[in-house]
């Protein structure tokens, strides 16, 4: 995907995760940078296969790493950190 960066990869990271989990009725616009991805009210309300399906879309689309479950947790928080995450790999 090259050397995304702000804005432009933050909306990568929300069209893939709609593409990858096939989330109907939403745009990448109705998903805010740090609306917490997992969980009940006021979350996107993923759930753990959810996760699974995210962590190998980032890898593949982002050409990072995710190999340990608790910087997964983490990593997969919110668009900020996901964006967080990749920019910081591809330093």
């Amino acid at each position: 995907m090259g050397e995304l960066k702000g804005v432009e990869l933050r909306t990568s990271i929300k069209k893939m995760i709609i593409d990858t989990l096939n989330i109907e009725d939403i745009t990448p616009d109705d998903i805010a940078d740090d609306l917490i991805l997992f969980g009940g009210e006021n979350t996107l309300g993923l759930d753990s296969i959810d996760a699974i399906e995210l962590v190998m879309a980032v890898q593949r689309d982002f050409k990072v790493r995710i190999d340990d479950q608790n910087l997964a947790r983490e990593v997969l928080k919110d668009v900020n950190s996901i964006a967080d995450f990749i920019e910081s790999k591809s330093e």
